[in-house]
C-alpha cells in the first residue's frame, strides 16, 4: 500500500507542477506584448486553480518558475518539429516538414513566448536551452539535406533556417501561415524534388 500511496503522490505533485508551468506559460503568452513584464506567483497560482502558497512548493521564486518553463518549453518545440518530420517520406518532405512545423508553432503563438521568456527570464538558463534547441533542430534538418544530396549540407541548413526565421518575422507582422508556407514551399520545391 505505501507503494501505490507514494506514486499517487508523485502523480498529484507532477499534475501540480505541469498545471503552474501551464499557467505560466498562457499568461506570458496573453502579455507577450508586454515583454517587461513577467506572471508574477501570485497570478500564476490563481491561473492554475491553486493557493498561493503551493506555488513555492515547486518554484523558490518567479525565476526559477521561468527557468522551469524555459527547461519545458523548448524540447516541446523541438519534439513537435522532429516529429513532423519522422512522418515525411523523403528527405526533401523532412525538409519542407521541418518548415511547416516550425510555421505552424510560430504562428500558434510559441515563438512569442520564446521572445516573451527571452525579455523577463535569466539569460544563463535562456542561452543555454536556446542552444540545445538549435542543436537539436539542426541535427535532423542536417540529415534530411546529406540525404538529399545536398553537396554543403551545413550551409544549406544555415540558408534554409535563413528562410524559416524571415517567414516567422512575416508571420508576427501579419502574413497567414498557408501563405508563408506555400512562399516557403514555391521557393525550394524545385531544389527539394530534384532528382539526387
Amino acid at each position: 500500500m505505501p507503494k501505490i500511496r507514494a506514486a499517487t503522490v508523485a502523480e498529484h505533485r507532477a499534475a501540480q507542477r505541469a498545471a503552474l508551468l501551464s499557467a505560466a506559460r498562457d499568461l506570458l503568452a496573453e502579455g507577450a506584448e508586454d515583454t517587461e513584464r513577467a506572471p508574477n506567483l501570485a497570478d500564476v497560482a490563481r491561473r492554475a486553480g491553486l493557493a498561493r502558497s503551493s506555488v513555492y512548493s515547486y518554484f523558490k521564486s518567479r525565476d526559477d518558475l521561468l527557468d522551469a518553463l524555459i527547461v519545458d518549453t523548448f524540447p516541446r518545440w523541438a519534439a513537435y518539429v522532429q516529429g513532423r518530420m519522422a512522418e515525411a517520406g523523403t528527405p526533401g518532405d523532412r525538409v519542407l516538414a521541418y518548415i511547416d512545423a516550425n510555421l505552424h508553432l510560430v504562428a500558434r503563438g510559441d515563438h512569442a513566448l520564446a521572445r516573451a521568456l527571452a525579455a523577463t527570464s535569466r539569460t544563463d538558463t535562456l542561452a543555454e536551452s536556446s542552444r540545445l534547441l538549435h542543436e537539436d533542430l539542426a541535427a535532423p534538418l542536417r540529415t534530411a539535406l546529406i540525404e538529399h544530396g545536398a553537396s554543403d549540407p551545413a550551409r544549406t541548413g544555415e540558408l534554409v533556417q535563413s528562410i524559416v526565421y524571415t517567414l516567422s518575422r512575416m508571420i508576427e507582422d501579419g502574413l497567414a501561415e498557408d501563405a508563408a508556407r506555400r512562399i516557403a514551399h514555391e521557393l525550394l520545391t524545385p531544389y527539394l524534388r530534384r532528382a539526387t
